[in-house]
């Protein structure tokens, strides 16, 4: 099964022609989101029920982790990675015992390289969530460089990740390439951040603005199309994020992509058209 959506819900003025959108009315459009709350803190577990109340049944969520495990910023005293673990999976019970998650998102920073520190980290990762399914994102070309990508593929496969098929801005020497191979044949996760070459080095107080600030058009979405399908026949379930969210382009292309693919999300929300 293919599922389709974006990140975050409130940012998609595109569905409803509100400046904010609810997630109760996202899930109209939608069977899936990805909640980057978690990067900065683990959602409570009163968070976590209030969604899974605005939602049908089958909806799913990409929830992204506290960015500690991934190396964005170094624990605080008195913390530990252990607990944090124990306490998101404590938080996120009900979504995990109601089959409500897809997956948990680690996405690295350009920082993190392909060096045996980072691969115990992976592997250290691998145990604290154990039993969960978790996707790993690289933003560094160093996993993807010939001499590694083998064992790359390898250890994804044998710790059970999903690695993250992302598409990126090209032109970088940098970054990291649409590479449609599948590492899990329970999920696979195709993460789209548009091709913003410019705006992806971005830094300072806008950069996140600018970074995601693009819009796909007909070619290039059948080139990702292509992409999506070939991993198709490989693993049972696919998530589709488009993360362009920038511009307000995200929901639109994630809408295009869905009628090319020629998709019918069953079991959403009413949406406003269907309310009239």
């Amino acid at each position: 099964m293919i599922r389709i959506g974006c990140t975050s819900f409130k940012e998609h003025t595109y569905l409803t022609g509100k400046k904010e959108t609810s997630l109760y009315e996202y899930a109209g459009y939608f069977p899936l989101v990805e909640m980057d709350t978690g990067f900065y803190f683990i959602p409570s577990r009163a968070n976590i029920e209030g969604w899974l109340k605005q939602v049908p049944e089958n909806f799913q969520f990409i929830v992204k982790v506290q960015k500690v495990f991934t190396k964005h910023q170094e624990l605080e005293e008195g913390e530990s990675l252990v607990e944090l673990a124990e306490q998101l999976r404590n938080n996120m019970a009900p979504m995990i015992q109601q089959k409500r998650l897809f997956c948990l998102l680690a996405q690295f920073p350009a920082t993190f390289k392909c060096t045996r520190e980072n691969v115990d980290h992976l592997r250290m990762l691998s145990k604290l969530f154990k039993g969960l399914p978790v996707a790993i994102e690289f933003r560094d070309r160093s996993w993807y460089e010939s001499k590694f990508l083998e064992g790359t593929r390898t250890f994804m496969k044998d710790h059970q990740f999903s690695l993250v098929i992302v598409d990126e801005p090209k032109k970088l020497s940098t970054t990291v390439p649409l590479d449609p191979y599948v590492t899990n044949e329970e999920f696979t996760f195709f993460r789209f951040h548009g091709r913003n070459d410019v705006g992806w080095t971005a830094t300072g107080p806008d950069a996140q603005k600018v970074r995601t600030n693009y819009r796909y058009d007909e070619k290039e979405l059948q080139e990702l199309q292509v992409a999506v399908e070939a991993a198709r026949s490989k693993t049972k379930e696919i998530a589709v994020i488009f993360n362009n969210n920038a511009g307000g382009d995200a929901a639109e292309n994630a809408m295009q992509f869905k009628k090319n693919l020629q998709l019918d999300f069953e079991d959403l929300n009413p949406s406003q058209i269907e309310l009239f």
